[in-house]
């Protein structure tokens, strides 16, 4: 089984964009030394805490910074984007770096109404046509088309359907291809959504059978005490979105039912339930729970930690727990 990082490119409080991206391609580096298998990051708009707005740009940054961890999206939100514009970006991408490029594909506009406003899509807003538009493509060439992804055609980018809801699961099953639940946010329908995707699934010319990835956020210190105390960032900062007083990755903090009250804490840890959090022994045990109860084909780890060496710490502990699980 292959274990993956997911980097939204945090912004800390106290820093800014271009350290963030600093930090993404050294965390990237270490992953691929680490071997972790990919190196996603996710398109967000209108957010000061996450850098990775221009997803494409910095997937072929990170790429050309590295040797051998596949580099893709976790993803691009489709409904902002012409499918031909995407094709292009990726199919460019694939035939920069060669079969390191992935594509995963969300339906969510990575921001408010504002933002999609601002965004000025009046093309589709039907996403399974516009994955299937995908699809052809970057798939086989075909001269006769009106229309061709020149580059992207016949690079046949791997594509994934991300989700969080039992749409994406099913879309995902119909078209055969691989699966990404959102588990890390927004576990509700874990349960169902992986059910559902490998009962339905239907193979297609690029996937014989189903292909599930399970995320799940890691918070991972040489204690349980510091771990505890690196997740509340995290808890703050989903804290601040129920707030909508959104803001760079605010610093971690030793009381955190001081700092946001109680039932704050009690209303933002349901989305933070396919969490692992503690010592090198707590996270291996936590993440081998989460393996025997959902057999994923792949895990794919994250967690906004404010301090970069913090972060890239527990980074290397979840690798050597991942380890240890997989060598069991």
């Amino acid at each position: 089984m292959k274990f993956s990082v997911l980097d939204l490119a945090p912004v800390p409080e106290g820093s800014d964009a271009a350290q963030a991206m600093l930090n993404m391609v050294d965390l990237a580096q270490r992953a691929e030394n680490l071997g972790y298998h990919r190196y996603w990051m996710a398109e967000h708009h209108n957010m000061a805490g996450i850098a990775s707005a221009a997803t494409s740009v910095l997937i072929g940054h990170v790429a050309s910074q590295t040797n051998t961890i596949r580099v893709g999206a976790g993803g691009i939100m489709l409904p902002n984007h012409a499918p031909l514009l995407i094709a292009e970006q990726f199919g460019t991408l694939a035939t920069l770096h060669g079969d390191r490029i992935d594509l995963g594909l969300g339906r969510a506009p990575g921001g408010d109404q504002a933002v999609y406003h601002a965004l000025r899509r009046t093309g589709s807003d039907d996403f399974p046509a516009d994955v299937h538009e995908l699809m052809t493509l970057l798939g086989d060439p075909q001269p006769q088309a009106a229309v061709r992804a020149l580059p992207g055609e016949g690079t046949h980018v791997p594509i994934w359907i991300l989700g969080s809801s039992l749409y994406g699961a099913q879309l995902a099953a119909h078209f055969g291809l691989r699966y990404a639940f959102a588990s890390h946010f927004a576990p509700a329908a874990l349960e169902e959504a992986a059910y559902i995707y490998r009962r339905d699934f239907k193979a297609s010319a690029t996937l014989a059978e189903p292909y599930f990835m399970l995320a799940a956020n890691v918070f991972a210190a040489e204690s349980d005490e510091e771990g505890a105390y690196l997740r509340t960032s995290m808890q703050q900062a989903f804290a601040r979105m129920q707030t909508g007083t959104r803001g760079k990755l605010p610093r971690p903090v030793k009381d955190i039912d001081a700092a946001i009250g109680e039932r704050m804490r009690r209303s933002v840890e349901p989305m933070l339930r396919v969490s692992t959090t503690g010592s090198p022994e707590t996270v291996r045990k936590h993440l081998e729970s989460l393996i025997e109860i959902y057999e994923p084909d792949e895990m794919i780890l994250t967690g906004q930690i404010h301090d970069h060496a913090a972060r890239v710490k527990s980074f290397e502990i979840a690798a050597g727990a991942m380890d240890q699980i997989l060598a069991a």
